[in-house]
């Protein structure tokens, strides 16, 4: 199983950001709550079939509608690690380079488009470094931070401001903002 965080890793990263250590724990909490890698030691993975058909020009919206289509939908997601690996699995057999960019990715959940402002020269080099270690997750993140200036929300801790950037629009669908608040909270009485 590859290497985990540690405190000394969080602490590392929030001198970097500015920030609290409890604000880089939770976006981690929220993000990844089982970890960066499943059960296999393969990093967490959210395929995600709106970007896959944004990025294939919709080229798979006929033959493979669960895994390419128009608009951002959960109704196709897997039930669990397993499902969402072998979703990406698919995809990456119809278009290798296009499912690994609609995937996110490991311990924050970077998705893998934005493997530029996450530190990479390219998509390879982000997949492979998500494959070494939740500490290549945290540079990743705190790379896209740096990159996308959204340290000033995690130090305000201003939590629907930063899910609205990193999330998107639809962030409180999924409650991402009090989510995090709630993590925060947590983790700051440690």
């Amino acid at each position: 199983m590859p290497a985990v965080l540690t405190t000394e890793n969080y602490q590392r990263a929030a001198v970097a950001l500015g920030c609290s250590l409890a604000a880089i724990r939770a976006v981690a909490e929220v993000e990844a709550p089982r970890g960066g890698f499943d059960d296999d030691g393969d990093p967490r993975t959210l395929f995600e079939g709106h970007i896959f058909h944004a990025l294939t020009g919709g080229a798979f919206g006929v033959s493979h509608p669960t895994l390419s289509y128009p608009r951002w939908t959960k109704n196709f997601y897997g039930r669990n690690a397993f499902e969402e690996k072998e979703r990406l699995r698919k995809a990456q057999r119809l278009n290798f380079e296009a499912a690994c960019k609609a995937a996110s990715w490991g311990k924050f959940q970077v998705l893998g488009k934005n493997f530029v402002a996450a530190g990479f020269a390219s998509i390879e080099d982000f997949v492979a470094a998500m494959k070494e270690s939740e500490a290549r997750h945290l540079d990743a993140f705190c790379a896209f931070i740096r990159s996308e200036g959204l340290a000033d929300e995690l130090q305000r801790q201003d939590w629907a401001g930063f899910a609205r950037r990193y999330n998107g629009p639809r962030y409180a669908e999924n409650q991402y903002d009090t989510k995090m608040a709630a993590a925060f909270a947590k983790w700051s009485t440690h």
